[in-house]
């Protein structure tokens, strides 16, 4: 396993090999591999001619499942900069807190949440703005369609801005000047609440990320047949699995990548995969359950399906086997964390044992741990720690919260609870903290309690994750109100306007006082979980 490499050393002669087979497809629009490289090089050339950004500096990408997104991606680190992942449903506070962080530069929006632009500039580091549509692509792809989005067609920023299309122009039929980039280097900041508390910017350098691909791809070498694999990518490419899987693993091996931009419109899911005999699905549990009960995607023909993999957030047993009835296919379930670039353990295809998120990828060691730290033995439960090459540089400008999770002696402890069995395979127990896990995503306690005891009435409160039949878990609040009485949809539509739409309470519920250890602390494992 070749470690001294750097993504660009990994994807471009990828492009050269696979250039005339389809990297990724989306909207109606095909994006080859000699395309990526080429328009990836127009991008790197502008943003070295006319950003005024340099090597190392940081910049936000925030974007749904666009052709763009690879094309950005693989530009900015040609270019040698750092990408900070930023999901499009984030409200102006999240995003002026990950680019203030982050101490990002430059900002590649899309129109679709662009009108909050001007707002979160003022209020940020941000000094320049890219601006693209959904089919924006068009003019520098064959054939040709529809036409770059025009100025007036988004807000004034306040900062010099620019439409994607302009970007390409400027460095089109171009060759990037050589950039000295160490494998060492961070190539990308994704951030994470790590098992709690605010969100955090986990440095994961290009060894981190070339590490993993090359780990995956032995691992599962079954499902990574060398140009021939046509896998769906429902989930979003900002979100680390998704990127590792389809922008590092998928790439590597010339798959083609159909990108789904909205998973939640099932119709539009089905009209994008229908045209290909789909080799591979990657999921997760709430989104193949409503794939089940969905009448169109059932109709798919599925005949060449070679493998579905699960990950983010726990397979039901319920849903694998549902699947299986359904597509002849066994769902190979992972698991992996931010921190760790993400996988850590995974079922190989030809070996999965349900019930359990699989055994460790190649270079990988995993133990579990009690309370005081001490190692246990196989078969007892504990604390998941890992050590291996992909495990993060730390967090970006917080010492003190890497070495909270970080030994010095390489072991990452992951806040899960394990048990590691006697052949190798690992069973997930439960969460060590309270964070909340919602279709995938993160949602930490203390964010959704801070925005809430600002809603007048709030006196205090409890955040804590109840079962959820749609999305695995949802969010419920226990509050103690100042008066004894509260406008539930009232303090919703406050939390609205400040939080994602994952993160607002299914649930809210008053309570008379919340249950406390003997020095004041909140005690949310004693609420009921119902």
């Amino acid at each position: 396993m070749n470690l001294e490499q750097t993504i660009p050393q990994i994807i471009t002669p990828a492009c050269h090999k696979f250039r005339d087979k389809i990297a990724f497809s989306g909207l109606g629009q095909l994006l080859t591999y000699a395309d990526l490289d080429r328009l990836s090089d127009a991008f790197a050339v502008y943003l070295q001619k006319h950003s005024g950004l340099r090597p190392g500096d940081r910049m936000a990408v925030q974007l749904p499942n666009l052709l763009q997104y690879p094309v950005i991606l693989f530009g900015a680190l040609k270019a040698g900069l750092v990408i900070v992942n930023t999901n499009p449903l984030y409200t102006p506070r999240e995003m002026e807190h990950q680019f203030n962080d982050s101490g990002a530069k430059l900002w590649v929006v899309s129109t679709l949440t662009v009108a909050a632009a001007p707002e979160v500039i003022a209020n940020s580091c941000i000094e320049s703005v890219i601006v693209t549509a959904p089919m924006e692509m068009g003019p520098f792809l064959k054939p040709a369609s529809p036409a770059p989005v025009a100025a007036d067609d988004y807000p004034a920023m306040g900062v010099p801005s620019i439409t994607f299309s302009q970007a390409l122009s400027l460095g089109i039929n171009q060759i990037p000047e050589p950039v000295e980039i160490k494998p060492s280097d961070v190539a990308m900041l994704q951030y994470t609440g790590g098992t709690t508390g605010v969100s955090k910017g986990a440095m994961l350098t290009h060894r981190n990320l070339v590490a993993n691909t090359l780990q995956v791809t032995e691992h599962c070498n079954a499902i990574f047949r060398e140009g021939m694999e046509i896998t769906v990518c429902p989930l979003p490419l900002y979100h680390i699995y998704a990127f590792t899987v389809h922008c590092m693993a998928n790439l590597s091996k010339g798959s083609h990548n159909i990108l789904i931009a909205n998973p939640r419109d099932i119709p539009a899911l089905v009209n994008e995969i229908k045209p290909y005999k789909i080799t591979g699905f990657v999921g997760l549990n709430t989104l193949f359950n409503a794939l089940l009960h969905s009448e169109e995607f059932r109709s798919v023909d599925l005949s060449s399906l070679r493998s579905t993999t699960s990950g983010g957030m726990a397979l039901t047993s319920e849903t694998a086997k549902a699947w299986k009835e359904l597509t002849g296919i066994q769902i190979s379930e992972g698991y992996g964390l931010t921190e760790a670039s993400p996988t850590v353990v995974s079922n190989p295809p030809e070996n999965i044992h349900p019930g359990t998120v699989g055994r460790p990828v190649p270079s990988t060691e995993v133990k579990t741990i009690d309370g005081q730290g001490n190692d246990l033995p196989i078969g007892e439960i504990g604390e998941l720690c890992l050590r291996g090459p992909q495990v993060m540089l730390g967090y970006w400008q917080r010492p003190e919260a890497t070495a909270e999770i970080l030994s010095e002696e390489g072991w990452l402890r992951t806040g899960d609870m394990a048990e590691i069995l006697p052949d190798g395979y690992v069973r997930i127990v439960d969460r060590k903290k309270d964070m909340i896990v919602v279709s995938g995503f993160n949602v930490y306690p203390n964010e959704v309690e801070d925005i809430a005891c600002q809603f007048p009435g709030v006196q205090e409160c409890a955040a804590i994750g109840v079962p959820d039949d749609v999305s695995g878990e949802a969010v419920k609040l226990y509050v103690v109100s100042k008066s004894g009485e509260l406008d539930k949809d009232e303090l919703k539509k406050f939390m609205r306007g400040l939080l994602t739409g994952y993160k607002i309470p299914k649930q809210v519920e008053l309570i008379a006082s919340l249950p406390k250890s003997n020095v004041g602390k909140v005690l949310r494992r004693e609420l009921p979980r119902q």
